[in-house]
Order: structure tokens, then C-alpha cells, then sequence
């Protein structure tokens, strides 16, 4: 199981800190990945807080190219060597708010990966999607753009359910995972209203194996109650 803390625009460099010295200091179950994406601005001082433990650090973001004129963007090299361990890639808002596209998503994807970087690559519906019984036609086009790759995991995000309160049932998630697993055999998360009273009937389906948590991983013992329901022991 792999449980992932998306930041988003939380936590600058200090609160970041404050928050890694409190997780390290909490006992997280040893059968359970775990990882934190911080904000750019605060990777470095998350790498360093939590240096010496089995806590990743990925970015929230990463760039197709190594270098180059591309104002506001970071590239896989320069994550690397803060000692960043991977990256999202994909997510809905970078979708929604900033003109993402299927194909740039695998370019990301595909670089980041070559660079030596983990990935989680973000797929899922809209509202509208779903109402219009397109989820499946969704789910595998943005799916087939991406390439296996022992270091790439999926998160299967309805888009609907990303802050709403909302969250897909158990049965809902189970089959979109089948799906783009029938696609593309690689790990798939769930993300979606991720909450630690909802978290162990999720991470109990048998398609699912982790979670991509936004605000609940904003705090230490919301996100430590969520790695404990993904523990099987």
C-alpha cells in the first residue's frame, strides 16, 4: 500500500518543517509506503526533515524538459538533486486550472520516469462525465497515453469528489481501478475525499492499493490514521 499526502498550495517552508518533525516522530505502520508532496518552494526543507526515515518526498509537479525557457517550471533533474524521490504528474487542477492535456501528462510522465523519478499520474472523470456515462471512455483514454513502467502508479481521482466532501463508493472505485488496471497494469491509488473515517472500506477493495490524500494528509493525525486503515496486519 502506498499512501500519499498531496499538500497542494499548503504549508511554505517553515510549516512544512514543523509538520515532518511531527511525522517523523509518529509511528507509521512499516508495511505502508508513505510520502508527502510539499509545495515547490518547500521540497527542500521537507528532504531534509525527514532525511534518515522511510518517508518520501515527491513534488506536486514536473516539467518535460531538463532545462530550457519554460518561466515557472521545474524539471526532473533539478528535483533530483534536492534529493526529491518522484513527482505527481496530471492532477485534475493542473488539468482544470492550467491547461494540462492527456498528452502533456505523458510527457511529464515519461521524462520524469527517464530521469530516475517515481510518478504518480493522476486520471479521472468529471461530474459531467459520469452523468453522461463516460467515465469508462475517460478513464481509458487518459490511461492509454501512459507507458508501463516498474516506477509508475496511477491515482484515480474523480474529479467530482476532489474537495466536495464527496467520495466514490467502495464499489465505484473498485471498478474504475479494474478498468485502468485492464488498461495498464500498474499500482492504482485512490484520491477523492480520502478521510480517515472512510479510508479502510476504500483501501479494503481488492483493486485498490493506496491513496492519494489531499486535505486530510494536512494534518499529522488525520494523514497517520489514514496509513494505519492501509495497514493489513
Amino acid at each position: 500500500m502506498l499512501i500519499a499526502g498531496n499538500w497542494k498550495m499548503f504549508k511554505g517552508p517553515a510549516e512544512a518543517a514543523a509538520f515532518c518533525r511531527e511525522l517523523r516522530a509518529t509511528e507509521l505502520p512499516a508495511d505502508v509506503e508513505v510520502v508527502v508532496c510539499p509545495p515547490f518552494v518547500s521540497l527542500s526543507e521537507a528532504v531534509q526533515t525527514l532525511a534518515g526515515t522511510e518517508i518520501g518526498v515527491f513534488a506536486q509537479n514536473c516539467h518535460w524538459e531538463r532545462d530550457g525557457a519554460f518561466t515557472g517550471e521545474v524539471s526532473a533533474p533539478m528535483l533530483r538533486e534536492l534529493g526529491v524521490y518522484g513527482t505527481i504528474v496530471g492532477h485534475s487542477e493542473r488539468r482544470q486550472y492550467f491547461g494540462e492535456t492527456d498528452e502533456t501528462v505523458a510527457k511529464r510522465a515519461r521524462t520524469a520516469l527517464a530521469e530516475g523519478l517515481h510518478v504518480i499520474a493522476c486520471v479521472g472523470e468529471t461530474g459531467a462525465d459520469r452523468d453522461a456515462g463516460e467515465t469508462s471512455e475517460v478513464l481509458r483514454r487518459q490511461t492509454a497515453v501512459l507507458e508501463h513502467d516498474e516506477n509508475l502508479v496511477v491515482a484515480y481521482e474523480p474529479v467530482w469528489a476532489i474537495g466536495t466532501g464527496k467520495t466514490a463508493t467502495p464499489a465505484m472505485a473498485d471498478e474504475a481501478h479494474e478498468l485502468i488496471k485492464s488498461v495498464l497494469d500498474v499500482p492504482v491509488l485512490y484520491g477523492g475525499s480520502v478521510k480517515p473515517d472512510n479510508a479502510a472500506e476504500l483501501l479494503g477493495q481488492g483493486a485498490v492499493d493506496g491513496a492519494l490524500v489531499g486535505g486530510a494528509s494536512l494534518d499529522v493525525d488525520s494523514f497517520a490514521a489514514i496509513c494505519l486503515a492501509a495497514s493489513p496486519s
